[in-house]
């Protein structure tokens, strides 16, 4: 990432006819938001003094203690490639202060730092994330709406002319480009219209960044295309759903903890009891990586997405993978996070899950190289494998019942987070499905 002074800024947003800066923070549900200004508040918004006021934000504070600041992170500035040519628009990622200048609690991003120093306290000194975020492509009807007609019939590592979403998908990566990321791969995903875009890993306060520059990226690219991106879970019945891979590891002094060239499988004893951390508490986080009504409809054996609690170096139907490369590519993949979890929460909760394991010296079980999804329930019970939760409701309550994870988001989040899902669930289970009325309007 690159590190710039206030002097770059004020130098670049010059040289690139920048008119207008958007000061972006991320909501405790994942959403993005953002505070705009004319560049000529630029130098205001450099010395931490623009406010906002954070009661009309998703789960940040009460009416009587609304006034917030941003504090902008300048190694995120970049200009938005696509903006218009008579003054193009940037963008700063913030941290939300309370105005006596202290961090705010309830800030998801402050939160992920917090939980990253506490890896640092115990010796080791980068997290890093690989993300492997999917979404799909639906067509825009006349009114600019989205339908749920896709627009393409292609299926994995497809060509045109059976993937019709690979120019956007083209145009998509071409932006990300000039904006520094580095694009390792982008193909047509297993169901129509799904598609992939895999970025480099980068550390996980900075890869979290990233996912929500992805999202905007994505979701605008897509509009010009006549497209609707939507990175839900499960939109479509009978296909796979949307998954977001992600590949950790933790490293100290450059080297890759995860890494023993004479362990068994060449993984470290702190690569394994990270796993048997992450394992251990997978139950608890899931309402974190799996944070909406919409997510257990993903969840469910036979479209790709684990939903059980294992691991292993070769299966890829367990919750944990261990990919093939290693070095300083060695690294564990968690493959039940989806792409509507908010990043910053995801990642403090599967670190504090790991780092558990580390300072417990926890063992996990042996690894599962059978089918899960081939399993009767007996079999699973004998090698011990569990079930994650089947509902959101279900998630929640096991997520109130580790003091680890709310530990991982803290007091402040973890209150409003199960305040808002808990409002969600309740909302989901007392609407009228049009499954129901299929079902019984005419048998009773």
């Amino acid at each position: 990432m690159a590190k710039y002074t206030r002097e770059d800024i004020q130098h670049m947003a010059k040289e690139e006819n920048v008119k207008f800066i958007r000061l972006q923070f991320t909501d405790i549900l994942g959403t993005i938001k953002n505070v705009e200004i004319p560049v000529s508040q630029l130098e205001k918004a450099l010395d931490n003094k623009m406010m906002f006021d954070g009661s009309s934000i998703e789960g940040f504070v009460r009416i009587e203690e609304s006034d917030m600041y941003l504090f902008p992170d300048l190694n995120t500035w970049v200009v938005f490639p696509w903006t218009a040519e008579k003054g193009k628009v940037a963008r700063l990622i913030c941290d939300i202060y309370n105005a006596e200048g202290t961090p705010f609690d309830g800030d998801p991003r402050n939160n992920l730092k917090r939980v990253l120093q506490e890896m640092k306290d115990l010796g080791f000194t980068d997290f890093n994330l690989g993300p492997e975020p999917e979404f799909f492509l639906f067509k825009l009807d006349q009114k600019g709406e989205p339908t749920l007609e896709l627009n393409d019939q292609g299926g994995y590592f497809d060509l045109a002319p059976t993937d019709l979403g690979e120019n956007c998908r083209r145009d998509i990566v071409l932006e990300l480009e000039e904006m520094g990321f580095e694009i390792e791969a982008s193909h047509h995903e297993v169901a129509p219209g799904q598609h992939e875009i895999d970025f480099k890993y980068a550390d996980a306060l900075t890869a979290c960044d990233q996912i929500q520059t992805f999202k905007l990226v994505v979701k605008t690219i897509a509009r010009k295309h006549g497209l609707h991106a939507t990175f839900m879970p499960k939109p479509l019945f009978g296909v796979n759903g949307s998954g977001m891979h992600c590949n950790l590891s933790l490293f100290k002094n450059g080297q890759n903890a995860f890494f023993e060239p004479t362990g068994d499988l060449q993984l470290s004893e702190t690569a394994r009891h990270f796993i048997a951390g992450v394992l251990k508490h997978a139950p608890n986080f899931t309402a974190v990586t799996n944070p909406t009504v919409n997510s257990y409809k993903r969840l469910v054996p036979g479209y790709e997405a684990p939903c059980y609690v294992a691991w292993s170096a070769r299966n890829r139907s367990p919750l944990i993978r261990i990919p093939a490369s290693r070095g300083l590519s060695t690294r564990v993949e968690v493959r039940s996070v989806d792409p509507a979890a908010n990043p910053y929460l995801a990642m403090a909760v599967l670190l504090k899950a790991g780092l558990d394991g580390v300072k417990n010296q926890l063992t996990p079980p042996a690894p599962v190289d059978r089918n899960i999804y081939v399993m009767s329930k007996d079999e699973r019970l004998e090698e011990g494998i569990i079930d994650l939760p089947a509902t959101l409701a279900q998630a929640l309550e096991n997520l109130k019942s580790d003091e680890v994870i709310v530990a991982g988001l803290g007091e402040h989040i973890f209150e409003h987070f199960v305040e808002a899902k808990e409002i969600e669930w309740d909302m989901f289970r007392t609407v009228v499905h049009q499954w129901e009325r299929d079902q019984y309007m005419s048998m009773y």
